[in-house]
């Protein structure tokens, strides 16, 4: 969806609202014209960044654990509170939802810095089979328990490719392939995001006693268990601030580069499962959906995150020569650069988190109904467990 037709002069009779160009799109996904518009949900979103970081500091010198919550989570929890404590004014709307898009995705982007191309090599190359046993256990059963419970087809594939690829961005790239109604969208997404937001915050804690500490083998489950980019992001970030996790790569670091080697398959996936739908619909005689084009389904801010990672390579292997980082830099003032970027990326991905609870209404649970809140929770717990499996068995191989 454009949302740079929104705002502009469409007020004058006779006058189109004025279109995002290309370069405004990237940046924005709206005209420059209408940033003024997003000033009061992002200033909304650093208030609840700053009283998260107040609350984190607060609660932790009190009881006198450092990590005992992390300000990420706290963001989380208190963005939900607000969001659904008081009805926030729309005027709040396009700033929050910059957040859950486009700072989103520019701290991904910036916490290349914090890696290799080389580790990301290692994770993503070893994180495959991983990834692919995920994806297919979630596809399978998901599509298998829903027609078990005799929902519509839709649904089912909707809340498969949800859980298994990249969570709503998922659900709503396939939707007009296999012809998915609102209603449906909304149920599949509105699950996804529930128990999305419940991993995020068990999950941290849950493979910090099942891998013993593993930092490597807890962000490969991270990046593979739980649905959202945002809700990956957020529960790595969650795990190193809470278990004081300094060393490189983090959980943080592991499971966003695992997540973004899941959401490379969503322009095979989707496609995919488009055609294995038209195929039973067609063999039932009705409409099978639209056509899906898997370039245009392609992450495209993986290779802004990549590109991060290679000027982190380049700078360090001028310096591993006895140069300097970049032509520009010496160690001393490389490493502040990369580490002052890597804390710039945790901020903005802490409005973005404020975003997501900000952004998620509970409420909209009353309206799914049982049956689909069981497939929601089948689908959580059986790619949960297989990627628990998986990582038992092969996130050792993941050699750092």
């Amino acid at each position: 969806m454009d949302s740079g037709a929104a705002g502009g002069s469409g007020g004058i009779v006779g006058i189109a609202p004025k279109r995002a160009n290309a370069i405004e799109r990237l940046l924005l996904g709206r005209p420059l014209a209408d940033v003024p518009s997003l000033i009061p949900g992002l200033l909304l979103a650093a208030l609840v960044v700053a009283l998260s970081v107040f609350v984190a500091d607060y609660v932790n010198s009190s009881l006198g654990f450092k990590g005992l919550i992390s300000y990420i989570m706290t963001a989380i929890v208190i963005g939900l509170v607000v969001g659904n404590a008081i009805e926030i004014p729309a005027t709040f709307a396009p700033g929050v939802s910059l957040c859950l898009t486009k700072l989103l995705r520019l701290g991904i982007i910036m916490m290349g810095i914090r890696l290799s191309v080389f580790d990301v090599a290692r994770i993503g190359v070893w994180g495959v089979p991983i990834v692919l046993i995920c994806i297919l256990t979630g596809l399978v059963l998901t599509t298998y328990f829903t027609r078990l419970l005799r929902l519509p087809d839709r649904l089912g594939t909707l809340m498969a490719l949800g859980t298994s690829i990249c969570g709503a961005t998922a659900i709503v790239a396939a939707a007009p392939a296999i012809n998915a109604t609102d209603e449906e969208v909304a149920y599949a997404v509105a699950n996804i995001t529930v128990f999305g937001i419940v991993a995020m915050l068990v999950y941290p804690y849950l493979a910090n006693v099942m891998f013993a500490g593993n930092v490597v083998m807890a962000g490969l489950f991270q990046g593979t268990a739980i649905h959202e980019t945002a809700q990956v992001t957020g529960a790595g970030l969650i795990y190193d601030q809470t278990f004081g996790v300094v060393t490189k790569p983090t959980a943080a670091d592991t499971a966003i580069v695992i997540k973004l080697v899941r959401n490379v398959f969503i322009a095979a996936v989707i496609p995919l499962m488009a055609f294995v739908y038209a195929r039973r619909v067609a063999s039932q005689g009705g409409n099978s959906g639209s056509r899906v084009s898997a370039w245009t389904l392609f992450p495209v801010f993986i290779l802004g995150f990549l590109a991060m990672a290679a000027v982190r390579s380049i700078g360090d292997a001028g310096l591993h020569q006895g140069g300097l980082a970049l032509g520009a830099w010496e160690k001393a003032g490389w490493s502040q650069t990369t580490t002052l970027i890597g804390n710039a990326a945790g901020y903005t991905l802490a409005m973005a988190m404020a975003g997501v609870g900000l952004g998620t209404r509970l409420k909209a649970l009353k309206g799914l109904g049982i049956k689909p809140f069981y497939v929601g929770l089948f689908a959580s717990l059986v790619v949960g467990a297989a990627s628990a499996i998986a990582v038992f068995f092969l996130g050792g191989l993941v050699d750092l």
